[in-house]
């Protein structure tokens, strides 16, 4: 069965983004990119809220097209616009780049998702993390810490509702001070 994994950027003071909602702290060098690549290339989906998806389209369906970006952003480029995406939303009428707008997070819905063939499943977005973390959906949790204190911000977990024990099934520190923290479910 396939797992979700949620991958997410946080600092030190677990933000996810700036007050302003910047993202500019994220230390993603070609180290961690191409280490973002070998993962996600193996997953079956993104799973996105509407304004992570947002921000992903609107750079790169194109970014493997500029000249200037490094090879593992022109990597990751092709990766997105290839891998399925299913976009939460109960707003957005349509998208592109082989992408199924959904309206709610429904259990039932992500567990016949996560029964299908292939790859596991990629969640991004701080929002649709806690719809997901309320219903007891994500399975792996993919925490990469960058060495910065942003002070305020929009946390990656403001509240749980809910203790949700977990195992440490690794860390890894990179050459630009990023630590990846992944942790499993811990459903025993």
């Amino acid at each position: 069965m396939r797992k979700i994994v949620l991958m997410m950027s946080v600092s030190l003071d677990g933000f996810m983004e700036g007050p302003n909602r910047e993202i500019d702290w994220h230390l993603v060098d070609d180290e961690l990119h191409n280490y973002f690549n070998a993962h996600l290339r193996t997953m079956g989906a993104f799973l996105d809220g509407r304004v992570t998806y947002e921000l992903m389209a609107e750079f790169w369906p194109t970014a493997d097209e500029d000249a200037s970006n490094p090879e593992p952003v022109k990597e990751f480029a092709r990766i997105w616009r290839e891998m399925p995406k299913i976009v939460y939303s109960r707003t957005l009428e349509q998208a592109g780049w082989n992408t199924t707008v959904v309206r709610e997070v429904v259990p039932a819905e992500v567990a016949a998702l996560k029964a299908q063939p292939g790859g596991d499943l990629a969640l991004g977005g701080a929002d649709l993390a806690a719809a997901f973390a309320a219903h007891d959906l994500i399975d792996e949790y993919r925490i990469y810490v960058h060495p910065v204190l942003l002070g305020s911000g929009k946390r990656l977990f403001p509240e749980a509702a809910d203790r949700t024990a977990l195992h440490l099934a690794e860390s890894r520190t990179f050459g630009n001070g990023v630590v990846l923290l992944r942790y499993e479910r811990d459903r025993g």
